[in-house]
C-alpha cells in the first residue's frame, strides 16, 4: 500500500489528499466546490469497489470467524437492553398505559420491515460480483453509496454515527439506573449534580466506566467478543423468562381495565420512542466482512433474532402492566421496582442483575458496530483514513473503536436518557427510510440498462410514495382529522401499485430477496416516516442542528477528500489498463 493511501499515524494519514497538501491547494479546492459537489452528487459506487478497493485501504482484512449462530446471539445481544428494561415503564406511565404492548408491536413491525431491506443488501451486494465469501463492514453506508451515491451516503453516515453515539450513551446511562437499584439506591445517588442546563446537569461517571470496559473487550478480538456475548446473552434470556413467569404469577387483570388511557395517539407516540428498543440489529450487518458465509448466515441471524426479540418485548410489556398499575410504574428501573411492589423484594436483585447483563451485551455489540461503520466511512476518505486502520494482530479496527467510545462517553457523561432516546429515534427512522428507498432504487434502476421511460416512471412513483408518506405523517402530527387520511393513504397505495404494474424490475436478487417488492419497502418507508410524526419538536431541532453541522463538514472536508480519492482511484485503473495492453502487445 502506498504511503498516500495508508492508514498509519503520520500527519499525512489524516488529510493525505491533494486538496489538503497546502493552503493554496485547499483554497483552489474550495473554489471548485460546485463542480466537485455535482460530480459526487451523481456518483454511485460500484459493488466491486466497496468489496475490494475500499476494503483494502484498512491495510489488513478483518478475520472471518462468525456463523449464523453467532449472528443470532449478536442480534439478541445488540437489541435487548436499555429499551425494554427502562423505556417500557417510562412510556407506559406517560404515553400508552397497558397499551404499551401495542406500541411494541407497531415499532416491531417497522423494525422487521427494515430488517428485511437490510438483509437483501447484506446478501446481494457480495453476490453481485460472485464473491459470496466476501462482504464489507460498511452496512447501510455501503448500501447507500452503491445505490444512492456519495452525498446521500454521507448524510446516512452522519446519522449512523449519531445513532451509535447516542444509543451507546443512552444505554450506559440506563446501566447506572439499574446498578443503583441493585444496591438499594436512587440513580442520582451515583451521579454528580451540577449547575449546567436542565437535562445535562447530572454527570454520570459509571456510564463512562462501563463504556471503556466494553471497548477493551471489543478491541481484543471479534470472536472473543462473540463468545462473551453468547454466554451473557444466554443468561439474559433466562432472566427474561424469569421476569415473565414470575411476574405473571403476580398478575392482576384489574390493572388492564383501563387498557388505552391515552388513546391511539399515545400508542403511536410511545411506539416512536420505543423504536429505540429495537435499535442495534443493523450492527449485525456490519459483521458481514467477518462472517464465514454471509449468503446464509446473515438472513438467518437478522430475521431469526428479530422474531425472538419482538416476542420477548411483547411478553415483558404485558407482564409489567399486569403486575402493577401503569400510574405507579417507576420510570428509572420499572421491572425491579415492580417486583418490590408486589412483595417479591428478593426478585428485584435478579431482575437488576439481568438488566445489567443485557445492557452490557447491547453496549458490546454497539461498540463493535459503530467502529466498523466508521472504519468503512474512513476507507472512502470522507473522514480521515487513520480511522480505517485494522490492527494486524487483533484483526479489529482499534482506532475507530477508541474514538467512537470516547465520543459516546462524553455524551453519556452529561446527557439524560429522555433527551437521548427521542433524538436517537429520529436519526434511526430517517436512516431506515433511506435504506428502504435504496432497495427500491436497486430493484428498479440499473445504470445503462433502465430505459428513460422506465426511469421517469420510477422517479415519479417514488416521489408519490415518499410524498404521500410525509403527508400522512404531517396529518397525524397536526391532528388534521380523518379527511387527510382519506386523501393521502389511497395516494400511497396507488403510487405503490403503479410502480409494481408499470415499471419492470431491472434487477432480480440472486440468492435472497425481499418478498412482495415494491410493497414491503414502500410500507417500510411509510411506517418509518409516520412514526417520525410522533416525536417532539425539540428533538427535531437537535436533529436539524446535527444535519447542518454534518453538511458543513462535508462541504469543507469530506467532499474534497472523497473527490480526490475517487480521481486517484480512476487514474490507477487507467494506468493498470494501459499496463495490461502493453503486456499483451
Amino acid at each position: 500500500m502506498s504511503e498516500r493511501r495508508g492508514c498509519g499515524f503520520g500527519q499525512g494519514h489524516f488529510l493525505p489528499e491533494e486538496s489538503f497538501q497546502s493552503w493554496g491547494s485547499y483554497v483552489n479546492a474550495l473554489k471548485d466546490t460546485r463542480k466537485r459537489f455535482g460530480d459526487r452528487l451523481f456518483s454511485r459506487s460500484l459493488v466491486e469497489v466497496e468489496l475490494n478497493e475500499v476494503r483494502a485501504r484498512s491495510g489488513h482484512d478483518m478475520k472471518k470467524t462468525l456463523n449464523w449462530f453467532d449472528l443470532i446471539w449478536f442480534g439478541v445481544g445488540a437489541v435487548i437492553g436499555a429499551g425494554v428494561f427502562v423505556l417500557t415503564g417510562l412510556e407506559a406511565k406517560e404515553n400508552a398505559g397497558p397499551a404499551v404492548l401495542l406500541s411494541y408491536v407497531v415499532s416491531g413491525i417497522s423494525a422487521l420491515l427494515s430488517v428485511l431491506c437490510y438483509t437483501e443488501f447484506a446478501v446481494e451486494i457480495p453476490s453481485a460480483v460472485l464473491q459470496i465469501s466476501d462482504a464489507c463492514a460498511g452496512g447501510s453506508f455501503a448500501y447507500l453509496r452503491v445505490e444512492l451515491g456519495d452525498l446521500v451516503a454521507f448524510i446516512g453516515a452522519a446519522n449512523i454515527l449519531l445513532e451509535y453515539v447516542i444509543g451507546g450513551a443512552a444505554i450506559s446511562r440506563a446501566w447506572t439506573s439499574y446498578f443503583a437499584t441493585l444496591f438499594n439506591h436512587q440513580p442520582n445517588d451515583f451521579r454528580i449534580k451540577t449547575d449546567l442546563a436542565e437535562g445535562y446537569n447530572e454527570l454520570d461517571p459509571i456510564a463512562v466506566a462501563i463504556l471503556f470496559i466494553t471497548a477493551v473487550i471489543a478491541i481484543k478480538s471479534t470472536k472473543f467478543t462473540s463468545r462473551v456475548n453468547s454466554v451473557v446473552s444466554v443468561v439474559h434470556v433466562v432472566i427474561i423468562l424469569f421476569v415473565v413467569i414470575a411476574g405473571l404469577t403476580q398478575a392482576k387483570a384489574s390493572n388492564y381495565s383501563d387498557f388505552m388511557p391515552f388513546g391511539v395517539r399515545g400508542v403511536f407516540k410511545a411506539a416512536s420512542v420505543l423504536f429505540f428498543a429495537y435499535i442495534g440489529f443493523d450492527a449485525v450487518s456490519t459483521m458481514a466482512e467477518e462472517t464465514k458465509n454471509p449468503a446464509i448466515d446473515i438472513p438467518v441471524g437478522l430475521i431469526g433474532s428479530m422474531v425472538v426479540i419482538i416476542i420477548a418485548y411483547c411478553l415483558m410489556a404485558t407482564t409489567l402492566c399486569l403486575m402493577q398499575n401503569y400510574k405507579t410504574i417507576d420510570p428509572d428501573a420499572p421491572f425491579s421496582v415492580a417486583f418490590k411492589q408486589v412483595g417479591m423484594d428478593w426478585a428485584k436483585y435478579i431482575v437488576a442483575f439481568g438488566a445489567l447483563k443485557g445492557m452490557f451485551t447491547v453496549l458490546m455489540v454497539s461498540v463493535l458496530g459503530q467502529a466498523r461503520y466508521l472504519t468503512h466511512i474512513a476507507r472512502t476518505h470522507m473522514v480521515p483514513p487513520w480511522f480505517a486502520l485494522v490492527h494486524e494482530k487483533t484483526g479489529t479496527p482499534m482506532n475507530a473503536t477508541v474514538i467512537m467510545v470516547v465520543a459516546t462517553a462524553i455524551i453519556a457523561f452529561f446527557t439524560e436518557l429522555n433527551i437521548l432516546s427521542n433524538l436517537l429515534s429520529i436519526s434511526t427512522l430517517f436512516l431506515f427510510s433511506l435504506v428502504a428507498i435504496g432497495l427500491l432504487v436497486r430493484r428498479y434502476y440499473v445504470t445503462g440498462e433502465t430505459s428513460n421511460r422506465n426511469q421517469s416512471l420510477f422517479i415519479m412513483f417514488l416521489v408519490i410514495i415518499i410524498g404521500s408518506s410525509i403527508a400522512i405523517s404531517i396529518n397525524w402530527a397536526r391532528s388534521y382529522g380523518w379527511i387527510g387520511y382519506v386523501i393521502t393513504v389511497p395516494i400511497l397505495v396507488l403510487g405503490t401499485l403503479g410502480l409494481s404494474i408499470f415499471v419492470p424490475q431491472a434487477r432480480n436478487p440472486k440468492l435472497w430477496g425481499v418478498p412482495l417488492v415494491p410493497w414491503i419497502p414502500a410500507l417500510s418507508i411509510a411506517v418509518n416516516i409516520f412514526l417520525l410524526g410522533s416525536i417532539d419538536n425539540a428533538s427535531f431541532i437537535r436533529f436539524a442542528v446535527w444535519t447542518v453541522i454534518s453538511l458543513l463538514y462535508y462541504l469543507f472536508f469530506g467532499l474534497h477528500a472523497s473527490y480526490d480519492t475517487a480521481k486517484v482511484s480512476e487514474m490507477e485503473k487507467i494506468e493498470k489498463g494501459d499496463s495490461v495492453v502493453l503486456t499483451q502487445v
